[in-house]
C-alpha cells in the first residue's frame, strides 16, 4: 500500500448529500451547518464548503477563532459564534462579519463596545448552560433594544438549545422559547432568525424548526438517536478511519497480549499490530470490546489499547504487514461503524469522531 500510516478519510460528497437530504426533511428557510471542533473531527474548511454545496446558507462555530479560520480560508457565508472567553475582544469578529451569540448583559455591552455587531440573543429554556435566564430577560432585552436604537448593534436572531430529553420535555422548552420571543418583541426587538433545533430536534420535532435549524452530527452522516441508525435516517457516514498494519505474528494458544496480559489467546492464532492508540484519540475503553475490519473480516481488539498501538486477533484471517485495517466507516461497506465503537466504549458517536487527532493524517475524497 501507499499513503499515510494512519489516515482519516472524509467523503465531502457524503456531507453535501447529507445536507441536501436533511434540508428536504426539515424544509426550513435557513440551514446552519455546524462546523465547530474541526467539523466534529472531519475538517472544518473542507466540510463547510461541502455543506454550502449542499445548500447550507449559514455556518456555526463555538469559538470566534474557528470563525476567523473559515474567513481566512475564503468562506464568505454568514457565520455565528456563540461560546466566548469572558474577556473576549470582539473587534476582530465584528470586522470579519461574524455574528455573535450573547448570553448575558455584561457580554452584550462588551460586544457593543467592539463596533457595530450583529447579535443573536441566546436564552436558557431549560438546559441550564449558556443563555439568558428568565429573570434577566427584561433587562437584557431592554438593553439590546437601547443599543439597537443607538445603532451600536443589530439583533439579528434569538436562539436556544434543546436538551433532547424526550418530546414532552423538548416541547416545554419550545414553549419557553416562544415566551422569550414574545418578551423580546414587547421590548421592541424584531429578530429575523429563530433557532432552537439541532439535528435531533430538526428531524423529530417540527414545532422546533422555526425558520432556521442548526445541523451538526447529521451532516456528517451520523445519527443523533440511540434507536435509529444512519441508514434508518438515509444518511451516509462521511468518515473512514484506517491504518496500515505494522506487524503480523503467529502465536500459540495461551499467549498474553498487551499491558497487563488481560487477554490470552484461546488457541493458536495470528495477531496484527495497528499503529493507532489513545495519543491519536482511540478510546482506551475499546480495549477488548472494539473491533477492526481486516481483509474482509471484522476482528476483535485483543487486550489493552496503548498510547501508540493496539493488537487485533485475526484468527485464521490472512494478512500481511502494510495491509489496510479499517477501524470504522460506512457500515454499508461491511466495516464497523462509529456507532459500534461508541457502544463498545459506552459513549456516543459524537465523541468517537471528534476526539481523533494526534498523528492521524486527514484526507478528502469526493
Amino acid at each position: 500500500m501507499t499513503g499515510a500510516l494512519r489516515n482519516l478519510s472524509v467523503s465531502l460528497g457524503a456531507i453535501t448529500r447529507n445536507v441536501e437530504h436533511l434540508r428536504n426533511v426539515v424544509g426550513t428557510q435557513h440551514t446552519m451547518a455546524v462546523v465547530k471542533a474541526q467539523a466534529y473531527g472531519h475538517g472544518a474548511v473542507e466540510s463547510a464548503r461541502a455543506a454550502i454545496a449542499g445548500g447550507a446558507d449559514w455556518l456555526g462555530v463555538a469559538d470566534i477563532s474557528e470563525g476567523l479560520a473559515l474567513r481566512r480560508a475564503g468562506l464568505d457565508a454568514p457565520i455565528l459564534a456563540w461560546l466566548h472567553d469572558p474577556e473576549q475582544d470582539f473587534s476582530q469578529a465584528v470586522a470579519e462579519r461574524i455574528d455573535l451569540g450573547v448570553s448575558y448583559l455584561a457580554q452584550l455591552d462588551r460586544v457593543a463596545d467592539a463596533g457595530f455587531a450583529r447579535v443573536h440573543l441566546k436564552v436558557d429554556t431549560g438546559l441550564s448552560r449558556n443563555g439568558v435566564e428568565r429573570a434577566h430577560w427584561a433587562a437584557v432585552f431592554a438593553r439590546a433594544a437601547e443599543l439597537e436604537k443607538s445603532g451600536r448593534i443589530r439583533v439579528v436572531g434569538m436562539f436556544s438549545h434543546l436538551a433532547n430529553a424526550g418530546r414532552a420535555s423538548d416541547l416545554d422548552q419550545v414553549a419557553v422559547f416562544d415566551e422569550a420571543i414574545a418578551a423580546a418583541r414587547d421590548a421592541g426587538l424584531r429578530p429575523e432568525l429563530l433557532h432552537i433545533a439541532a439535528t435531533a430536534g430538526a428531524i423529530d420535532l417540527p414545532e422546533a424548526r422555526y425558520n432556521l435549524v442548526r445541523l451538526g452530527i447529521g451532516i456528517y452522516g451520523l445519527s443523533p438517536f440511540e434507536d435509529r441508525s444512519s441508514a434508518d435516517l438515509a444518511l451516509e457516514p462521511a468518515m473512514r478511519l484506517t491504518a496500515r498494519i505494522a506487524a503480523v505474528k503467529r502465536v500459540p494458544a495461551g499467549s498474553g497480549v498487551s499491558y497487563g496480559l488481560s487477554y490470552r489467546t484461546a488457541k493458536e492464532t495470528t495477531l496484527a499490530l495497528i499503529p493507532l492508540g489513545y495519543a491519536d484519540g482511540i478510546p482506551r475503553h475499546a480495549s477488548g470490546t472494539g473491533a477492526v475490519w481486516v481483509n474482509g473480516v471484522v476482528c476483535p481488539i485483543a487486550g489493552r489499547i496503548a498510547m501508540d498501538q493496539f493488537v487485533v486477533d485475526l484468527g485464521t484471517v490472512e494478512a500481511s504487514i502494510d495491509d489496510e485495517a479499517v477501524l470504522f466507516g460506512d457500515p454499508a461497506d461491511g466495516v464497523p461503524s462509529a456507532d459500534e465503537w461508541a457502544l463498545a466504549c459506552d459513549t456516543i458517536n459524537y465523541e468517537i469522531v471528534t476526539r481523533l487527532g494526534g498523528r492521524i493524517v486527514r484526507s478528502f475524497r469526493p
